[in-house]
């Protein structure tokens, strides 16, 4: 099992990567004399594939794990939810010093992530990512939200984790669709700040779809770096934090203007490539490197087109967060593996690589 460190000061934390990780979890929370009590945080899909069998590792090991559901689903990362887990929380005397353990994908690890920020002004919390997806990104980096009506992740905090154990073994329970939703945002990864993943997933791409799990370790952990280099240099988002959203301007926009029909992945695959296409437009991007982006996308199986309407994904885009002073804020390529942050984007560039 590999371990990346998150250097943050008193906030650092280890990043654990691997097979079998989730049987490491007894061994940390006691090394790190935290319990005996435990509050598990899943859904039902998840506690059924994994959360019973981990609840008695950890019993067995003397930890009393109390188990909190939510329904699977993007509409329950809501304040709802949360209010509903501070009051069960509240009800099985669950005390600010209790772990919070985070066992599920994006979802979850988010709004456990915000619960434990909030209950009692903040819990110990370790992430337990189970989708490719929360493993390269959601997980890492302590940015964690709720989503309120049409607004997307934009009620929340920054809260690090006291630990992240991602299981790659967990990644095998996932459907393919699945696994093609994470693989967004390993490309937006390689894109970001890493040539050879980029290179790697132009070869293997398909063997890591088929689940060649010494190949998603090895993207697992390239794209986890990825990100933890950036946050380590910037915690709180001021600046170089923003280039991990690239892709993701647009991407929120269409999330909310399909209620959400349009998957994660989906939208920031179309999101890199609105991205790609206005960077080439602007003479920043090579037409070349465009392609490459196209096809490492088509080859994770996801979409090189989606039914939008520009207008409706501008006025998106509008309401998000990445909005500065009134300026469109987008992360635009310049070479596979480097990209630059941009206010000279318009609305008309947006719109014509929306058409294309």
């Amino acid at each position: 099992m590999q371990a990346i460190r998150m250097a943050l000061g008193e906030r650092s934390y280890n990043v654990y990567i691997g097979a079998g990780a989730l049987d490491e979890v007894a061994v940390h929370l006691r090394r790190a004399k935290m319990g005996p009590r435990l509050a598990l945080v899943t859904n039902p899909t998840v506690f059924e594939l994994h959360g019973n069998r981990f609840r008695e590792t950890l019993t067995a090991e003397g930890f009393d794990v109390s188990v909190f559901t939510v329904p699977d689903g993007e509409e329950y990362k809501s304040l709802e939810s949360a209010g509903r887990l501070y009051t069960e929380f509240s009800e099985a005397l669950i005390e600010r010093s209790t772990p919070l353990l985070a066992l599920g994908g994006g979802i979850i690890g988010d709004l456990a992530g915000f619960v434990a920020a909030t209950y009692m002004r903040g819990m110990p919390l370790v992430q337990l990512p189970t989708t490719l997806l929360a493993q390269v990104d959601s997980s890492i980096g302590g940015k964690t939200a709720v989503n309120h009506g049409t607004l997307k992740n934009q009620i929340g905090a920054f809260y690090q984790p006291v630990a992240v154990f991602s299981d790659i073994a967990a990644l095998k329970t996932l459907p393919r669709t699945q696994l093609s939703e994470g693989l967004a945002e390993i490309i937006k990864s390689a894109v970001i700040g890493d040539e050879l993943l980029f290179r790697m997933l132009e070869r293997r791409t398909k063997e890591i779809l088929a689940g060649d799990e010494r190949l998603l370790q090895a993207a697992v952990s390239r794209a986890a770096a990825v990100k933890i280099s950036i946050v380590r240099r910037d915690e709180h988002d001021t600046g170089l934090r923003n280039t991990l959203n690239f892709g993701h301007t647009a991407a929120h926009a269409i999330e909310t203007i399909t209620n959400f029909k349009v998957s994660h992945g989906e939208a920031v695959a179309a999101g890199m490539l609105i991205a790609g296409r206005v960077a080439a437009g602007m003479g920043v991007f090579p037409a070349s490197a465009l392609e490459r982006l196209r096809a490492v996308i088509s080859a994770a199986e996801l979409p090189l087109s989606l039914p939008l309407n520009a207008s409706e994904v501008l006025e998106a885009i509008k309401h998000d967060k990445k909005m500065m002073s009134g300026k469109l804020k987008f992360i635009l390529p310049t070479r596979i593996g480097q990209v630059v942050i941009s206010d000279r984007v318009t609305p008309d560039m947006v719109a014509e690589a929306i058409v294309e």
